[in-house]
């Protein structure tokens, strides 16, 4: 019964931090860190960069001298058209 009662203390002491972690990646971060991701990618002349309420951003940006719209999930991954 000890073993139990401990296994559900540090499960329900565990939740609140999971929760946490999971907000924080959902959040990427800034326009400039956005860009700066993008950047680092090889998009070039990055705008129009604006936020979705699931954590996405989208933008317009130039990659190998071809127009994009680039979206940018929560996770990095980083998808153009």
């Amino acid at each position: 019964m000890k073993l139990f009662t401990l296994a559900v203390a540090v499960a329900f002491t565990a939740l609140p931090a999971a929760a946490q972690q999971a907000n924080q990646k959902a959040n990427v971060g800034s326009a400039a860190t956005v860009k700066s991701h993008m950047q680092s990618q090889g998009y070039k002349d990055i705008h129009d960069l604006h936020p979705a309420p699931n954590g996405q951003w989208t933008g317009k940006a130039t990659q190998n001298g071809v127009d994009r719209t680039v979206t940018v999930q929560p996770n990095g991954a980083t998808t153009a058209r």
